[in-house]
């Protein structure tokens, strides 16, 4: 009886000390979100008047928001989409984040909430291309202090060994986005190789033909890895 009590106690003390800490990392991703989201907003307008004169008219930076937990920035032929997860996570042993005291030495610390930063080509929404490959360029890790760190290509705002050392800011919203942009231009659509597109069905060539359908991705054929460049 004793040892029933004693584990009811644990398993409350356990439930108030988890749902308080994943309440409020999901509070600071949120919160993360939202300023992301003006960010976007902001960034697209003076961008699109600083460049009114250099860029043909039809390719203009858009922004839009698609609704509470993803947003995105058109940029030319490229979509980023920042998509919010709604849920708390933990690392993994292997990931190496744990070779960081401040992880290591307060499990706490690794729990985080996550925004995740996805490339589309704005064709595969234009014209319904549900096939369509898209690529995680980028995560953002949010904790309960507020402190974060970048994973993703040319992200260098804050890296996992300095986790803990920032808390998030505007300036570092603006550095993530801007680092990724910068990516994605320079992620160019390849011509995928002979071997990945020389079988093709009937009804994908009549969905290709009434729809413009066919499966396409940057990297369509290729192994895209998870290493920064």
């Amino acid at each position: 009886m004793d040892g029933d009590l004693g584990l009811k106690a644990k398993i409350a003390e356990n439930l108030i000390r988890k749902s308080n800490l994943q309440q409020k990392i999901y509070d600071n991703t949120f919160a993360v979100f939202n300023e992301l989201k003006e960010t976007l907003h902001e960034m697209a307008s003076e961008m699109n008047e600083s460049l009114d004169d250099q860029l043909d008219k039809r390719v203009r930076i858009e922004y839009r928001d698609r609704g509470k937990f993803e947003a995105q920035i058109q940029v030319a032929g490229d979509i980023l989409i920042f998509s919010m997860h709604t849920n708390v996570f933990e690392f993994n042993r292997e990931h190496i984040i744990w070779q960081n005291s401040y992880v290591r030495d307060h499990k706490e610390n690794s729990y985080c909430g996550i925004i995740n930063i996805y490339n589309f080509l704005a064709d595969s929404f234009k014209y319904n291309r549900n096939a369509d490959e898209g690529y995680l360029v980028g995560r953002i890790f949010v904790n309960h202090e507020n402190q974060y760190f970048v994973e993703g290509k040319r992200q260098v705002s804050l890296r996992h060994n300095c986790f803990g050392t920032r808390q998030i800011s505007k300036e570092s919203i603006v550095d993530i986005v801007e680092a990724a942009i910068d990516y994605v231009l320079d992620f160019d659509l390849l011509v995928p190789p002979y071997d990945a597109v020389k079988v093709v069905t009937v009804d994908q060539l009549n969905t290709k033909i009434e729809n413009s359908k066919m499966q396409t991705g940057k990297r369509m054929g290729y192994k895209f890895n998870s290493d920064d460049i």
